[in-house]
């Protein structure tokens, strides 16, 4: 086997995954133990010492990759995203880029790299951007109209809840995540108990019907994202029995006696109803 495939099935294994993924681990529990003076004054050199060689893993780990995939490397943007914080970690944080310091805990978001459900996660999330944009317009205009209405209504009841409208759009939005909603309703209540309506009708709309649908987008973009990665495994793994195959019928034409008989690649079928070729 060449040296670079063998790099390669070395970096696939699901041992050496599961300890880059304890490494980042490990890293990103010293990165945290770093914060609390108490522990830096007793054990502040080897959480140092853990964190450089955390790096050097990181380091290793990102140039086998680019000597054992070459130009593939490139094509994926996860691997953009792991040399983008390993390079960062390889800036001297001092002086001017002292702040850097601070961004070493990104290191942490490797993690969701190295785990392929976190990646399908994310995927989804990407995935559902368009959808998600739709209904975060959606909800914006809900809790314009809203904010306006609100103004006008109770504006002068309880100016430090409606008083302008920047202050109804941050006071709806309070109420849409469910903080001190009540308390708010109440108050107003007291000065206009038919209150109830508008605020149980903004709540319905904003917090049930609206973020349920955003709820629903991903979840579908998590299923499509899980679809699309069953079916390239399943093509993955007919491509291969097929040129199996192939290599097996090309040996028996061999050991019969037929010229000319060589394996040659078998693709697999196009969607469009294309015929296989042998």
């Amino acid at each position: 086997m060449p040296g670079r495939a063998r790099v390669r099935s070395f970096l696939e294994t699901r041992l050496f995954q599961r300890a880059v993924i304890a490494v980042i681990v490990i890293n990103a529990i010293t990165i945290g133990c770093e914060t609390s003076s108490y522990l830096t004054d007793r054990i502040g050199g080897f959480l140092h010492v853990v964190d450089r060689v955390a790096l050097a893993v990181f380091t290793v780990e990102l140039i086998a990759r680019l000597y054992a995939y070459r130009g593939k490397f490139f094509k994926d943007p996860w691997n953009w995203f792991d040399a983008a914080i390993v390079v960062i970690a390889l800036i001297p944080a001092s002086g001017p880029t002292s702040v850097l310091r601070t961004l070493r805990i990104m290191r942490a978001l490797r993690l969701v790299a190295a785990v392929p459900s976190m990646r399908k996660v994310v995927g989804a999330l990407f995935a559902a951007m368009p959808g998600t944009g739709a209904i975060i317009g959606l909800l914006t205009l809900v809790m314009y109209i809203s904010a306006v209405m609100a103004t006008q209504l109770f504006g002068e009841l309880v100016p430090k809840y409606f008083g302008e409208l920047p202050t109804s759009l941050f006071t709806l939005f309070q109420i849409m995540t469910g903080e001190a909603w009540p308390d708010i309703a109440e108050e107003v209540m007291a000065e206009k108990p038919w209150a109830w309506i508008f605020f149980v009708g903004y709540i319905l709309m904003a917090s049930y019907v609206v973020l349920n649908l955003f709820i629903a987008v991903v979840v579908n973009a998590m299923d499509d994202q899980n679809t699309s990665a069953e079916e390239q495994r399943t093509e993955d793994q007919l491509t291969t029995v097929l040129n199996e195959l192939a290599r097996l019928h090309a040996r028996i034409d061999a050991m019969q006696g037929i010229p000319g008989a060589a394996p040659q690649p078998v693709k697999t079928p196009r969607k469009n109803g294309a015929r296989r070729s042998r």
